[in-house]
């Protein structure tokens, strides 16, 4: 080869080299030495090996204000391209703290906003790797406006391309409302934070002192505030959740999700489901033993396992099938609805159904939590929040009830009347609206003060009215429970069910969009 185009060559690989240290060895190291993976470590462990194609390696920032112009780094701080999970297209950009703190300029935002235009154009998820310390000072308005490019094709985005977000670093001001508009967002313990002002100034203004950690970091956001839907102990476990998350969605929003095999007979029978309802009405069970016998292989991808517990949301797989569950969770607060887990169901709901994925979902509510603080949190704003994704879904779903279906809560658990296909009972449900006890305390009240033995005629009462509404007969004589479900023959009903769903169509009435009380 003539020395002028090893020369070309030459320079190439010189370029490269430069553009692969990022900020330089020094500051590898330091990000290693925080616990923390490069960009492009992390990069590489989220795609199928090989298979990472970047992007703009070479752009840099175009600001010469406060020395700028001498500190220009070859990708400026945020690695960008494509690659395969699973071999399914996927587009990502991850934040290279090693440069100027991973903050985010015009040229940056050009970057992440050239991918998120190449995913729409081609049906493909987006996935970002956020580690920056927020937008860069010295570019004034000009970083600004790139997150609020961003922000623009992240709600362009939404319900047509899955989003997903990991959180592996800081996240501040306004660059947590990224994250916050997409799908799914997953933090690493110890080292991610978020949070729109700082503990510094937070002690200024409100003279509250607080730690990064309790002011935003991943158990905070998990357990407290409810934005984070995942906490993994480290960056890998936090990645592995990104691609697991991946199995059960579709490519985008006029495609199915994955079917994935599984040699899980569709037919098999689960003797142990027959005693999983305490005969007790008042005692607790654990509603994950079910979603989790159903599942096949056992397997369970629950979202948001720490906020608002008393609700439980997360994906199966049922007969190789894509299922969205939202299931009451007994063995928390009895299952009731309150303001956080009406928040989190809502949102889970309406991501299924943007997503043409199933909705299976189990009913044990007793009602919703009663209680001023309830009510002056707008327990009944939130509520409707629920009811309105549940009516407005036009994916399959089927519902389960498995015991409690009482009031206002049996209508928004996605009951016969606002559109569910199916709705099975276990022999154990009791759909009324209320319980015996409050029930005969109202209906009898009189007849309970003139009784001689009031405890003896309550007893009586009590059973004659758990004989006539506490079972699911009366809502089958009605048509409002298709079929009355021996519990062990719950999965292959199930599979049958959706099988039958698979080809159904609905759909709303024309309009820009609906008014959700928001």
């Amino acid at each position: 080869m003539d020395p002028e185009r090893q020369a070309l060559l030459d320079e190439l690989d010189r370029v490269n080299e430069l553009a692969l240290l990022g900020g330089g060895q020094a500051s590898i190291d330091r990000q290693h030495e925080r616990g923390k993976l490069t960009a492009r470590e992390r990069v590489e462990m989220l795609l199928d090996p090989g298979t990472f194609r970047e992007l703009d390696r070479f752009v840099v920032h175009r600001c010469a204000d406060f020395g700028m112009a001498e500190k220009r780094v070859p990708g400026d701080g945020v690695v960008t391209g494509y690659g395969r999970i699973d071999g399914r297209l996927v587009y990502v950009f991850a934040q290279d703290f090693t440069v100027f703190g991973g903050t985010l300029s015009g040229a940056y935002a050009k970057k992440i906003c050239k991918v998120m235009d190449l995913a729409m154009k081609n049906g493909a998820p987006v996935i970002g790797l956020n580690d920056s310390g927020g937008a860069r000072i010295q570019e004034g308005v000009e970083s600004l406006g790139g997150y609020a490019d961003i922000f623009l094709r992240n709600t362009l985005a939404s319900g047509v391309i899955p989003q997903l977000s990991g959180i592996l670093g800081p996240c501040a001001g306004g660059a947590v409302y990224s994250p916050a508009i997409t799908d799914f967002l997953v933090m690493a313990r110890g080292t991610s934070f978020m949070f729109v002002t700082g503990p510094d100034v937070i002690k200024t203004v409100t003279h509250e002192e607080v730690t990064q950690e309790a002011l935003g970091g991943a158990t905070t956001h998990t357990q407290t505030s409810g934005v984070a839907h995942f906490a993994a102990e480290d960056e890998a476990g936090a990645i592995a959740v990104l691609r697991a998350i991946l199995g059960y969605v579709p490519q985008n929003n006029m495609e199915e999700a994955p079917r994935r095999p599984t040699e899980d007979s569709p037919d098999r029978a689960i003797p142990a489901l027959d005693e999983l309802v305490p005969t007790n009405a008042n005692k607790p069970y654990d509603i994950k033993e079910l979603v989790t016998a159903v599942a096949d292989d056992g397997q369970f991808l629950e979202v948001q396992p720490d906020y608002a517990a008393n609700i439980v949301i997360g994906f199966i797989h049922l007969g190789g099938r894509s299922v969205g569950v939202v299931a009451n969770q007994p063995a928390v607060l009895a299952g009731v609805l309150d303001v956080n887990a009406s928040l989190k169901a809502a949102r889970f709901v309406r991501f299924c159904d943007a997503f043409n994925i199933p909705l299976w979902v189990i009913e044990d509510v007793p009602g919703f939590l009663p209680g001023t603080a309830q009510e002056h949190g707008g327990i009944i704003k939130h509520g409707a929040k629920l009811l309105y994704a549940f009516c407005e879904a036009t994916v399959p779903k089927v519902t389960l009830i498995t015991r409690k279906a009482y009031g206002g809560a049996y209508c928004v658990m996605n009951s016969k009347h606002i559109r569910a296909d199916f709705n099975f009972a276990w022999p154990t449900a009791e759909i009324a609206v209320m319980g015996p006890d409050g029930a005969v305390n109202i209906i009898f009240r009189n007849e309970l003060a003139k009784a001689g033995d009031p405890v003896a005629k309550k007893a009586e009462l009590v059973k004659d009215y758990r004989d006539r509404f506490a079972n699911p007969y009366r809502a089958a004589e009605l048509g409002f429970v298709d079929e009355i479900l021996r519990p062990r023959d719950t999965r292959a009903r199930l599979i049958d069910a959706f099988d039958s769903l698979e080809n159904k169509r609905d759909k709303n009435p024309p309009r820009k969009h609906g008014n959700i009380p928001l």
